[in-house]
Protein backbone atom coordinates (compact mmCIF):
# COMPACT_ATOMS: atom_id res chain seq x y z
CA UNK A 1 0.00 0.00 0.00
CA UNK A 2 2.64 2.78 0.77
CA UNK A 3 4.62 1.56 -2.13
CA UNK A 4 1.49 2.29 -4.64
CA UNK A 5 1.33 5.44 -2.36
CA UNK A 6 5.11 6.13 -3.00
CA UNK A 7 4.62 6.20 -6.76
CA UNK A 8 1.27 7.92 -7.47
CA UNK A 9 3.00 10.80 -5.51
CA UNK A 10 5.80 11.48 -7.99
CA UNK A 11 5.34 14.48 -10.00
CA UNK A 12 4.98 14.40 -13.74
CA UNK A 13 7.83 15.92 -14.80
CA UNK A 14 10.15 13.06 -13.05
CA UNK A 15 7.88 10.53 -14.61
CA UNK A 16 8.90 12.36 -17.55
CA UNK A 17 12.61 12.43 -17.03
CA UNK A 18 12.95 8.69 -16.27
CA UNK A 19 11.21 7.81 -19.43
CA UNK A 20 13.46 10.19 -21.67
CA UNK A 21 16.46 8.64 -19.92
CA UNK A 22 15.28 5.07 -20.93
CA UNK A 23 14.49 6.36 -24.12
CA UNK A 24 18.17 8.04 -24.76
CA UNK A 25 19.60 4.87 -23.05
CA UNK A 26 18.02 2.58 -25.66
CA UNK A 27 18.74 4.35 -28.96
CA UNK A 28 22.22 5.30 -28.12
CA UNK A 29 23.80 2.07 -27.55
CA UNK A 30 24.30 -1.64 -29.07
CA UNK A 31 25.20 -2.88 -25.50
CA UNK A 32 28.30 -4.63 -27.10
CA UNK A 33 25.62 -6.23 -29.57
CA UNK A 34 27.39 -6.80 -33.36
CA UNK A 35 24.98 -6.46 -36.37
CA UNK A 36 23.77 -9.84 -37.30
CA UNK A 37 24.77 -8.96 -41.33
CA UNK A 38 28.43 -8.39 -40.24
CA UNK A 39 28.69 -10.92 -38.03
CA UNK A 40 30.09 -14.88 -39.85
CA UNK A 41 28.58 -17.24 -37.76
CA UNK A 42 30.91 -20.20 -37.20
CA UNK A 43 29.49 -23.74 -37.25
CA UNK A 44 33.28 -25.47 -37.27
CA UNK A 45 36.56 -24.58 -37.57
CA UNK A 46 39.28 -26.63 -39.31
CA UNK A 47 43.42 -26.03 -38.60
CA UNK A 48 46.19 -27.21 -41.00
CA UNK A 49 49.43 -27.08 -40.58
CA UNK A 50 51.55 -24.37 -43.12
CA UNK A 51 55.26 -23.45 -43.46
CA UNK A 52 54.70 -20.13 -42.24
CA UNK A 53 51.80 -20.90 -39.51
CA UNK A 54 48.24 -22.12 -39.54
CA UNK A 55 45.71 -22.25 -41.66
CA UNK A 56 42.41 -21.51 -40.46
CA UNK A 57 39.27 -23.20 -42.49
CA UNK A 58 35.36 -21.49 -40.83
CA UNK A 59 32.62 -23.16 -42.32
CA UNK A 60 30.17 -20.27 -41.92
CA UNK A 61 26.47 -20.79 -41.89
CA UNK A 62 24.52 -18.62 -44.84
CA UNK A 63 20.58 -18.76 -46.22
CA UNK A 64 19.69 -20.90 -48.55
CA UNK A 65 18.78 -19.74 -51.57
CA UNK A 66 15.07 -19.75 -52.77
CA UNK A 67 15.26 -22.80 -54.90
CA UNK A 68 15.79 -25.33 -51.96
CA UNK A 69 12.95 -26.29 -50.76
CA UNK A 70 13.55 -28.85 -48.14
CA UNK A 71 15.14 -27.33 -44.86
CA UNK A 72 18.23 -27.54 -43.40
CA UNK A 73 21.85 -25.24 -42.90
CA UNK A 74 23.37 -24.05 -45.90
CA UNK A 75 26.94 -23.55 -45.56
CA UNK A 76 30.78 -21.95 -47.12
CA UNK A 77 33.92 -22.08 -46.28
CA UNK A 78 36.76 -19.35 -45.96
CA UNK A 79 40.28 -19.50 -44.95
CA UNK A 80 42.53 -17.66 -43.65
CA UNK A 81 46.40 -17.83 -42.96
CA UNK A 82 49.07 -16.21 -40.43
CA UNK A 83 52.00 -17.13 -37.58
CA UNK A 84 49.37 -18.00 -35.30
CA UNK A 85 44.90 -19.03 -34.81
CA UNK A 86 44.29 -15.45 -34.37
CA UNK A 87 46.01 -14.26 -37.08
CA UNK A 88 44.24 -16.64 -39.65
CA UNK A 89 41.01 -15.10 -37.55
CA UNK A 90 41.90 -11.40 -38.34
CA UNK A 91 42.87 -12.58 -41.90
CA UNK A 92 39.23 -13.75 -42.55
CA UNK A 93 37.27 -10.37 -41.14
CA UNK A 94 39.93 -8.40 -43.11
CA UNK A 95 38.97 -11.17 -46.46
CA UNK A 96 35.37 -10.49 -46.08
CA UNK A 97 34.32 -7.92 -43.58
CA UNK A 98 32.11 -10.16 -41.45
CA UNK A 99 32.86 -10.03 -37.61
CA UNK A 100 34.06 -14.31 -36.71
CA UNK A 101 31.79 -15.09 -33.78
CA UNK A 102 33.03 -18.69 -32.28
CA UNK A 103 29.99 -18.74 -29.43
CA UNK A 104 27.88 -21.03 -31.76
CA UNK A 105 31.38 -23.31 -32.91
CA UNK A 106 30.68 -26.84 -31.88
CA UNK A 107 33.63 -28.83 -33.80
CA UNK A 108 37.25 -27.96 -33.72
CA UNK A 109 38.95 -30.49 -36.70
CA UNK A 110 42.70 -30.80 -37.02
CA UNK A 111 44.77 -31.79 -39.86
CA UNK A 112 47.16 -34.56 -39.35
CA UNK A 113 50.19 -32.47 -39.66
CA UNK A 114 48.67 -30.16 -36.76
CA UNK A 115 47.46 -32.94 -34.55
CA UNK A 116 51.09 -34.42 -34.64
CA UNK A 117 53.17 -30.81 -34.33
CA UNK A 118 50.99 -30.83 -31.22
CA UNK A 119 47.33 -30.01 -30.74
CA UNK A 120 47.87 -27.20 -27.98
CA UNK A 121 49.46 -25.09 -30.53
CA UNK A 122 46.24 -24.74 -32.54
CA UNK A 123 44.12 -25.05 -29.74
CA UNK A 124 44.99 -22.34 -27.38
CA UNK A 125 43.68 -19.33 -29.34
CA UNK A 126 39.84 -21.20 -28.07
CA UNK A 127 40.86 -21.92 -24.53
CA UNK A 128 41.76 -18.19 -24.83
CA UNK A 129 38.68 -16.95 -26.44
CA UNK A 130 35.43 -15.93 -24.11
CA UNK A 131 33.27 -16.31 -27.09
CA UNK A 132 34.49 -19.92 -27.98
CA UNK A 133 32.48 -22.35 -25.89
CA UNK A 134 34.99 -25.27 -24.58
CA UNK A 135 32.02 -27.90 -24.96
CA UNK A 136 32.88 -28.15 -28.46
CA UNK A 137 33.90 -31.50 -29.76
CA UNK A 138 37.49 -32.22 -31.31
CA UNK A 139 38.32 -34.57 -33.42
CA UNK A 140 41.37 -35.14 -35.75
CA UNK A 141 41.08 -35.92 -39.77
CA UNK A 142 42.65 -37.85 -42.23
CA UNK A 143 44.80 -35.48 -44.37
CA UNK A 144 43.70 -31.87 -44.21
CA UNK A 145 41.07 -30.34 -41.84
CA UNK A 146 40.14 -27.76 -45.43
CA UNK A 147 39.41 -30.69 -47.55
CA UNK A 148 37.10 -32.42 -44.94
CA UNK A 149 35.35 -29.39 -44.27
CA UNK A 150 34.84 -28.19 -48.11
CA UNK A 151 33.57 -31.95 -49.19
CA UNK A 152 29.82 -31.83 -50.29
CA UNK A 153 28.41 -34.39 -47.51
CA UNK A 154 25.72 -37.05 -48.73
CA UNK A 155 23.75 -36.95 -45.19
CA UNK A 156 23.74 -33.25 -44.68
CA UNK A 157 23.72 -29.67 -46.00
CA UNK A 158 26.94 -29.41 -43.76
CA UNK A 159 29.78 -31.22 -43.99
CA UNK A 160 30.27 -30.40 -40.05
CA UNK A 161 26.39 -31.13 -39.60
CA UNK A 162 27.07 -34.78 -41.05
CA UNK A 163 30.21 -35.02 -38.78
CA UNK A 164 28.57 -33.88 -35.46
CA UNK A 165 26.02 -36.40 -36.44
CA UNK A 166 29.41 -39.29 -35.98
CA UNK A 167 29.72 -38.38 -32.53
CA UNK A 168 25.68 -38.32 -31.17
CA UNK A 169 24.90 -40.15 -27.78
CA UNK A 170 23.75 -43.09 -30.22
CA UNK A 171 26.77 -43.62 -31.74
CA UNK A 172 28.93 -43.41 -27.74
CA UNK A 173 27.14 -45.52 -26.71
CA UNK A 174 27.23 -48.11 -29.51
CA UNK A 175 31.14 -48.02 -28.44
CA UNK A 176 32.19 -47.50 -32.23
CA UNK A 177 32.78 -43.94 -31.27
CA UNK A 178 35.05 -42.31 -28.44
CA UNK A 179 34.48 -38.36 -28.01
CA UNK A 180 35.53 -35.27 -26.34
CA UNK A 181 35.32 -31.75 -25.79
CA UNK A 182 38.10 -29.03 -25.43
CA UNK A 183 37.69 -29.01 -22.04
CA UNK A 184 37.99 -32.81 -21.20
CA UNK A 185 40.99 -32.86 -23.56
CA UNK A 186 42.84 -29.62 -22.36
CA UNK A 187 42.60 -31.25 -18.33
CA UNK A 188 44.01 -34.32 -19.42
CA UNK A 189 46.60 -32.35 -21.39
CA UNK A 190 47.37 -30.24 -18.48
CA UNK A 191 47.42 -32.77 -15.52
CA UNK A 192 50.04 -35.28 -14.58
CA UNK A 193 49.03 -37.90 -16.88
CA UNK A 194 49.90 -35.06 -20.06
CA UNK A 195 47.72 -37.76 -22.31
CA UNK A 196 44.66 -37.57 -24.31
CA UNK A 197 42.35 -38.35 -27.34
CA UNK A 198 39.98 -37.72 -29.91
CA UNK A 199 37.72 -39.20 -32.70
CA UNK A 200 39.70 -39.61 -35.87
CA UNK A 201 37.69 -38.79 -39.24
CA UNK A 202 38.17 -40.21 -42.77
CA UNK A 203 36.13 -39.83 -45.64
CA UNK A 204 35.24 -41.57 -48.49
CA UNK A 205 33.18 -41.14 -51.80
CA UNK A 206 29.66 -42.51 -51.84
CA UNK A 207 29.42 -45.52 -53.63
CA UNK A 208 27.45 -45.18 -56.70
CA UNK A 209 26.54 -41.29 -55.96
CA UNK A 210 29.06 -39.61 -58.70
CA UNK A 211 26.98 -41.55 -61.33
CA UNK A 212 23.52 -40.67 -60.06
CA UNK A 213 24.33 -36.95 -60.25
CA UNK A 214 26.06 -37.11 -63.79
CA UNK A 215 22.55 -38.18 -64.82
CA UNK A 216 21.02 -36.05 -63.07
CA UNK A 217 22.87 -33.21 -64.56
CA UNK A 218 22.51 -33.91 -67.73
CA UNK A 219 18.66 -34.38 -67.62
CA UNK A 220 18.49 -30.40 -66.15
CA UNK A 221 20.63 -29.41 -69.39
CA UNK A 222 24.33 -29.04 -66.95
CA UNK A 223 23.06 -26.43 -64.49
CA UNK A 224 25.76 -25.44 -62.42
CA UNK A 225 29.10 -27.65 -62.08
CA UNK A 226 28.21 -28.67 -58.05
CA UNK A 227 25.70 -30.92 -59.02
CA UNK A 228 28.52 -32.77 -60.42
CA UNK A 229 30.68 -32.93 -57.26
CA UNK A 230 31.17 -36.03 -55.53
CA UNK A 231 29.13 -36.40 -52.71
CA UNK A 232 31.16 -38.14 -49.21
CA UNK A 233 30.58 -40.08 -46.43
CA UNK A 234 32.73 -39.97 -43.11
CA UNK A 235 33.81 -42.54 -40.55
CA UNK A 236 35.21 -42.17 -37.33
CA UNK A 237 35.09 -45.49 -35.76
CA UNK A 238 39.37 -45.10 -34.92
CA UNK A 239 41.01 -42.84 -32.53
CA UNK A 240 44.02 -41.09 -32.22
CA UNK A 241 45.76 -40.48 -29.13
CA UNK A 242 48.10 -37.73 -27.84
CA UNK A 243 50.92 -37.92 -25.47
CA UNK A 244 52.05 -34.44 -24.06
CA UNK A 245 49.75 -33.10 -26.79
CA UNK A 246 50.95 -34.42 -30.02
CA UNK A 247 49.38 -37.06 -31.57
CA UNK A 248 51.12 -40.28 -31.33
CA UNK A 249 49.45 -43.23 -33.03
CA UNK A 250 45.72 -44.69 -33.91
CA UNK A 251 43.61 -47.35 -32.67
CA UNK A 252 41.76 -49.26 -34.48
CA UNK A 253 38.10 -50.40 -34.39
CA UNK A 254 38.74 -52.87 -32.45
CA UNK A 255 40.89 -51.11 -29.93
CA UNK A 256 38.46 -47.96 -29.90
CA UNK A 257 35.77 -50.52 -29.25
CA UNK A 258 37.88 -51.87 -26.16
CA UNK A 259 38.84 -48.37 -25.37
CA UNK A 260 34.99 -47.66 -24.57
CA UNK A 261 34.49 -50.89 -23.09
CA UNK A 262 36.26 -50.56 -20.27
CA UNK A 263 35.28 -46.94 -19.72
CA UNK A 264 31.91 -48.53 -19.04
CA UNK A 265 30.21 -46.71 -21.87
CA UNK A 266 28.35 -48.56 -24.08
CA UNK A 267 24.99 -49.79 -23.65
CA UNK A 268 23.02 -51.47 -26.85
CA UNK A 269 26.91 -51.72 -29.05
CA UNK A 270 27.28 -55.44 -30.81
CA UNK A 271 30.09 -57.62 -30.31
CA UNK A 272 30.91 -60.04 -33.16
CA UNK A 273 31.86 -63.66 -32.20
CA UNK A 274 31.80 -67.17 -33.90
CA UNK A 275 29.26 -66.47 -36.93
CA UNK A 276 26.97 -64.36 -34.06
CA UNK A 277 26.54 -60.88 -33.37
CA UNK A 278 25.55 -60.61 -29.46
CA UNK A 279 24.42 -57.28 -28.18
CA UNK A 280 25.64 -55.50 -25.06
CA UNK A 281 23.17 -55.39 -22.49
CA UNK A 282 25.04 -53.97 -19.40
CA UNK A 283 28.52 -52.89 -19.66
CA UNK A 284 31.19 -52.95 -16.31
CA UNK A 285 34.87 -51.87 -17.15
CA UNK A 286 37.11 -50.63 -14.99
CA UNK A 287 40.86 -49.83 -15.09
CA UNK A 288 42.81 -49.44 -11.39
CA UNK A 289 46.62 -48.99 -10.87
CA UNK A 290 48.33 -50.12 -7.53
CA UNK A 291 51.81 -49.56 -6.07
CA UNK A 292 51.42 -52.53 -3.33
CA UNK A 293 54.03 -54.43 -4.81
CA UNK A 294 55.61 -52.87 -7.66
CA UNK A 295 53.78 -50.67 -9.92
CA UNK A 296 50.79 -52.44 -12.03
CA UNK A 297 47.44 -51.86 -13.52
CA UNK A 298 44.04 -54.20 -14.05
CA UNK A 299 42.19 -53.50 -17.00
CA UNK A 300 38.31 -55.80 -16.64
CA UNK A 301 35.45 -56.04 -18.66
CA UNK A 302 32.32 -57.52 -17.50
CA UNK A 303 29.52 -57.65 -19.89
CA UNK A 304 25.85 -59.27 -20.07
CA UNK A 305 24.64 -59.84 -23.56
CA UNK A 306 22.02 -61.51 -25.66
CA UNK A 307 22.17 -62.84 -29.00
CA UNK A 308 20.96 -61.01 -31.86
CA UNK A 309 21.75 -62.43 -35.14
CA UNK A 310 23.54 -65.44 -36.32
CA UNK A 311 24.69 -66.37 -40.18
CA UNK A 312 22.81 -69.35 -40.40
CA UNK A 313 18.88 -70.43 -39.63
CA UNK A 314 17.50 -71.56 -36.60
CA UNK A 315 14.32 -72.50 -35.00
CA UNK A 316 11.57 -70.15 -33.49
CA UNK A 317 12.39 -71.41 -29.99
CA UNK A 318 15.63 -70.07 -30.25
CA UNK A 319 15.06 -66.79 -31.80
CA UNK A 320 12.74 -66.07 -29.14
CA UNK A 321 15.20 -67.02 -26.14
CA UNK A 322 17.96 -65.41 -27.53
CA UNK A 323 20.58 -67.44 -25.56
CA UNK A 324 24.03 -67.62 -26.58
CA UNK A 325 26.23 -70.59 -26.54
CA UNK A 326 29.32 -71.39 -24.16
CA UNK A 327 31.10 -71.45 -27.66
CA UNK A 328 30.01 -67.85 -29.01
CA UNK A 329 30.75 -66.45 -24.99
CA UNK A 330 34.37 -67.96 -25.41
CA UNK A 331 34.82 -66.68 -28.51
CA UNK A 332 33.58 -62.71 -27.60
CA UNK A 333 36.03 -63.05 -24.70
CA UNK A 334 39.33 -63.97 -26.76
CA UNK A 335 38.43 -61.44 -29.05
CA UNK A 336 37.97 -59.17 -26.19
CA UNK A 337 41.16 -59.93 -24.79
CA UNK A 338 42.98 -59.61 -27.58
CA UNK A 339 41.66 -55.89 -28.44
CA UNK A 340 42.64 -55.41 -24.97
CA UNK A 341 46.38 -56.13 -24.95
CA UNK A 342 46.85 -54.70 -28.91
CA UNK A 343 45.24 -51.42 -26.94
CA UNK A 344 47.47 -51.67 -23.70
CA UNK A 345 51.07 -52.56 -25.99
CA UNK A 346 50.12 -49.43 -28.08
CA UNK A 347 49.67 -46.81 -25.34
CA UNK A 348 52.85 -48.55 -23.53
CA UNK A 349 54.99 -48.01 -27.09
CA UNK A 350 53.60 -44.04 -27.49
CA UNK A 351 53.90 -43.46 -23.68
CA UNK A 352 50.35 -42.62 -23.75
CA UNK A 353 48.39 -42.85 -19.83
CA UNK A 354 45.13 -43.26 -21.64
CA UNK A 355 43.32 -44.28 -18.93
CA UNK A 356 44.81 -41.75 -16.33
CA UNK A 357 47.16 -44.02 -14.46
CA UNK A 358 48.77 -41.38 -12.52
CA UNK A 359 46.72 -39.25 -12.15
CA UNK A 360 45.20 -41.77 -10.33
CA UNK A 361 48.36 -42.94 -8.33
CA UNK A 362 48.82 -38.87 -7.78
CA UNK A 363 45.34 -38.75 -6.10
CA UNK A 364 45.44 -41.34 -4.07
CA UNK A 365 49.18 -41.01 -2.90
CA UNK A 366 51.83 -38.17 -3.49
CA UNK A 367 54.40 -40.63 -1.97
CA UNK A 368 53.42 -43.42 -4.42
CA UNK A 369 53.57 -40.91 -7.39
CA UNK A 370 56.95 -39.30 -6.59
CA UNK A 371 58.70 -43.10 -6.33
CA UNK A 372 56.58 -44.44 -9.65
CA UNK A 373 56.08 -41.03 -11.55
CA UNK A 374 59.04 -41.76 -14.18
CA UNK A 375 58.31 -45.78 -14.11
CA UNK A 376 57.18 -46.04 -18.02
CA UNK A 377 53.78 -48.09 -19.37
CA UNK A 378 55.85 -50.43 -20.28
CA UNK A 379 57.29 -51.33 -17.25
CA UNK A 380 53.71 -51.98 -15.40
CA UNK A 381 52.97 -55.56 -14.74
CA UNK A 382 49.75 -55.89 -16.13
CA UNK A 383 46.37 -57.97 -15.63
CA UNK A 384 43.24 -58.43 -17.91
CA UNK A 385 40.45 -59.76 -17.42
CA UNK A 386 37.43 -60.35 -19.39
CA UNK A 387 34.13 -61.65 -18.62
CA UNK A 388 30.70 -62.36 -21.21
CA UNK A 389 27.98 -64.26 -19.24
CA UNK A 390 24.57 -64.44 -21.55
CA UNK A 391 20.96 -64.44 -20.72
CA UNK A 392 19.63 -67.46 -18.71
Amino acid sequence: MRKNKFLHSLPLKLWLLLAAILVLTFFSNDFGLVDIQKTAIILAAGIDRTEEGFELTAQIAVPKGSDRTTGGTSSMEIGGQGATVSDCVSQIYAKTGWVPKFVFCDLILLGEDAARAGAFDALDFFLRNEYAPDSCLLAVCEGRAADILGAKSAVDDASSLALEKLFSDAAKKSGRVMTTTLREFAIGYYGVSASGSMPYVRMQPQQGAQGAQGGAGAQNGGQGSGQNEQEMIFSAEQTAIFTEGKMAGILDEAETLAFSLLGGNVYGGTLPAEGATLSVLRNDGSVTVSAEDGISAALNISLKVRLVNRSTPAAPSDVAKGAVTAEERAAAEKALEEAMRSLWTRCAETGCDLFFLYRELYRRSRADYGKWKDTPLSAFAVEISVSVEGLR
